[in-house]
C-alpha cells in the first residue's frame, strides 16, 4: 500500500537555488525495499537520491543510503550536505549541537554546522595512486595537462582519476572523445574523472569539472562533493595544505562553489545548501 512520505528537493554548493547539484531526500524511508529505492532513483533521475533510515551505529544521528538511476553509493559528498540540510530543517534531535554524525556505506561521517549555516563534511581518507597506463591527451582533446603533478586516481569509496590541467580555461576548453575517455575510466577503474586547474584574480583558486561516462554517453556533473574531497587528499600529499576555494559548474551554466579546509581535526569541504522543493511523494 502506498503512502504520502516527506521529501525535499535541495541544491547543493550553492547560495541561490538553480545554481549548484540537485537532490532529492525521502525523509523517512525505513519501510522501503531496495528495489522500491532503486525505483525512486530512477524515477527523480537525479544524479542522486537519498533514503533517511534509522542508525545502526549508536553514534550516528541518522543512517543514509544513496542511490544514482543505477546504483548504490557508499559515499558521496553532495548527498552528505544535502541530507543533512534537509534533516536539520525537518528538525532533527542532534546527539551534540552544531555537530552532524551520519552512518553511511562507509562508515561514520561526521558535518559541521557553520555559522551561517554552511555545511562542511569531514573528508574520508582516500588512497592515492599515481596513474600512467593510458594516453590523457587524445581522451580530453587537449595538449594543456600540467606535466609537474602527478595524474592520480583517488578511492575514497567511489574513486576518481584526477587530471591536473595548466589552467582553469584549459579545463573548460576540454572535450573529451567519448570512446578514448570511456577506455579511459576503464583503464583507471574510476567511476569519474576530475580535471582541475589554478584560477587567477577571482575569490576562487581552481576551477574543476567532473566527467562521467552513463549509458555511452559523457556526462558532466554540476558540482562534486566526493571529488573535490579527493582533490583536497591529493593537494595534502603534494605538501599542500592551505584553504582554499573551488569553482565548479561553469560549463553547465551553473555556480557551484565550495571550500577547503586544512584543520587539526579534519580536512572540511563545505558550502551552502537550498531547498527547492519541499512537500510528499506518494510510494
Amino acid at each position: 500500500m502506498t503512502q504520502l512520505r516527506a521529501f525535499k528537493q535541495v541544491d547543493v554548493f550553492t547560495s541561490s537555488p538553480l545554481n549548484g547539484n540537485p537532490l532529492a531526500v525521502i525523509i523517512e524511508a525505513s519501510d522501503l525495499s531496495d528495489e522500491q529505492m532503486s525505483a525512486i532513483a530512477r524515477w527523480t533521475n537525479l544524479s542522486e537520491t537519498t533514503f533517511v533510515l534509522p542508525p545502526v551505529d549508536p553514534a550516528a544521528d541518522y543512517r543514509v543510503r544513496i542511490f544514482t538511476p543505477a546504483h548504490e553509493l557508499p559515499f558521496a559528498g553532495h548527498p552528505t550536505l544535502g541530507t543533512a540540510h534537509a534533516l536539520l530543517e525537518s528538525g532533527i534531535a542532534l546527539h551534540t549541537p552544531g555537530k552532524i554524525v551520519q552512518e553511511c556505506g562507509i562508515g561514520l561521517v561526521t558535518i559541521k554546522i557553520g555559522a551561517d549555516n554552511a555545511l562542511a563534511f569531514a573528508a574520508p581518507e582516500a588512497t592515492l595512486t599515481e596513474f600512467t597506463d593510458a594516453p590523457l591527451s587524445s581522451a580530453l582533446n587537449s595538449e594543456a595537462i600540467e606535466a609537474r603533478l602527478p595524474v592520480m586516481a583517488a578511492d575514497m569509496g567511489i574513486r576518481w582519476l584526477l587530471i591536473p590541467m595548466t589552467s582553469a580555461d584549459a579545463v573548460l576548453a576540454s572535450q573529451p572523445n567519448v570512446v578514448e575517455f570511456e577506455r579511459l575510466t576503464k583503464k583507471a577503474r574510476v567511476n569519474g574523472v576530475m580535471l582541475f586547474g589554478p584560477l587567477d584574480g577571482v575569490a576562487e583558486q581552481y576551477e574543476v569539472r567532473g566527467l562521467f561516462i552513463e549509458n555511452g554517453s559523457l556526462v558532466e556533473d554540476p558540482v562534486t562533493g566526493s571529488a573535490n574531497a579527493c582533490l583536497a587528499r591529493y593537494l595534502q600529499a603534494q605538501g599542500v595544505e592551505l584553504d582554499y576555494r573551488v569553482r565548479q559548474g561553469t560549463a553547465l551554466q551553473r555556480a557551484g562553489r565550495l571550500s577547503v579546509t586544512y584543520a587539526a581535526d579534519g580536512v572540511w569541504i563545505g558550502g551552502q545548501t537550498v531547498t527547492v522543493l519541499n512537500g510528499t511523494i506518494s510510494v
